[in-house]
């Protein structure tokens, strides 16, 4: 799907269809041996090192930040990297916070209705990150972050109440921020009503809608998108389940999704039956933030939220979410080994 969807553009750009796709499948290969080491890794070694892994995130989302070290691409100075070949450290910091959450959690359960000394500490660590990870800006990698690990803490003990509090402050602080900036304005607008603006802030989502309503039950045939022809802006990326739904069809969609659930819900499983705490809020934490992050994609892709920028999780062009990814899988299947 990553050769379908960017073929066209790649042929136009680079003068080459097979550039997206050999990006991605050095990735992949990558990523798979990342799932290997890691699922070796006794998973007990990242409570350990859970502070160093934290701190190292931190300076590397600061140094990001520094002009000429950190590369500017699409608008955001987000990545670290040589020639097209970028890594996210906003990427990174998704996992390394949740193994920093969940050792938090694991060694302050019984503690967690103690607000102030106990509660407030890691909400602050969360800002902290978020805010950094704000100032790229990588809205949409923040909210999906920020989301992940509200939803495991809210498998602790805290008082619902503190999180009604803290959801109010974080709906006020989500809305001076749209406002704050036009293009997340626009994005909201667009949202509303993209026909108002089709060829400035509705466009994509225009596209994207037109991409999935001529799939029909078995779409129009691998390889035969018409939006892929300079209509939808990369589609290969945050848009690719469009090209997926006007290719392959309902089927195409309906299988996807399954595999999708069957994944979350086998990781769901192996997390339930954890009776060591560190891995029980670890294997949820990496899995309620890939299916966030599926959700969000999905939702955007068929018009239904704002456009976030938010990448589908294992296929959407990007190296940075699919080593994350896979390296996350390899965490899973080392918690499920020493069960």
């Amino acid at each position: 799907m990553i050769y379908s969807s960017s073929s066209i553009w790649a042929e136009y750009k680079f003068n080459n269809p097979y550039k997206f796709l050999i990006h991605q499948s050095l990735f992949a290969l990558i990523g798979f041996i990342l799932l290997i080491i890691t699922s070796r890794i006794d998973y007990h070694k990242y409570y350990k090192y859970a502070n160093v892994i934290l701190f190292i995130t931190i300076a590397l989302l600061i140094l990001v930040l520094i002009p000429g070290i950190g590369i500017v691409r699409n608008g955001s100075r987000s990545w670290f990297g040589i020639g097209s070949f970028g890594i996210q450290p906003s990427e990174l910091s998704k996992i390394a916070m949740i193994i920093f959450v969940s050792k938090y959690l694991a060694n302050n359960a019984r503690n967690m209705d103690n607000i102030i000394k106990t509660a407030l500490p890691i909400f602050g660590m969360i800002i902290l990150i978020f805010l950094l990870i704000l100032l790229e800006p990588d809205f949409g990698t923040g909210a999906i972050l920020v989301m992940s690990l509200i939803a495991l803490i809210f498998t602790s003990k805290i008082k619902i109440s503190f999180f009604v509090k803290i959801g109010l402050v974080g709906i006020s602080g989500i809305a001076l921020l749209i406002i704050a900036a036009p293009y997340r304005m626009a994005r909201i607008l667009a949202y509303l009503d993209p026909w108002s603006d089709p060829l400035g802030s509705g466009f994509q989502i225009i596209q994207s809608l037109y991409a999935i309503g001529p799939g029909g039950l078995f779409g129009l045939g691998l390889g035969n998108s018409i939006q892929k022809h300079f209509y939808l802006p990369e589609p290969q990326t945050d848009f690719i389940f469009a090209i997926i739904s006007e290719e392959l069809g309902f089927i195409g969609i309906l299988l996807l999704t399954i595999c999708y659930v069957v994944l979350f819900a086998t990781v769901i499983k192996v997390s339930l039956s954890q009776k060591d705490l560190f891995g029980k809020y670890l294997s949820f934490g990496i899995i309620i933030e890939l299916v966030l992050q599926t959700l969000l994609n999905l939702l955007v892709v068929v018009g239904l939220i704002p456009v976030t920028g938010v990448t589908l999780p294992f296929l959407s062009y990007g190296g940075s979410s699919l080593l994350v990814s896979m390296a996350s899988m390899g965490i899973i299947l080392n918690i499920s080994k020493n069960n």
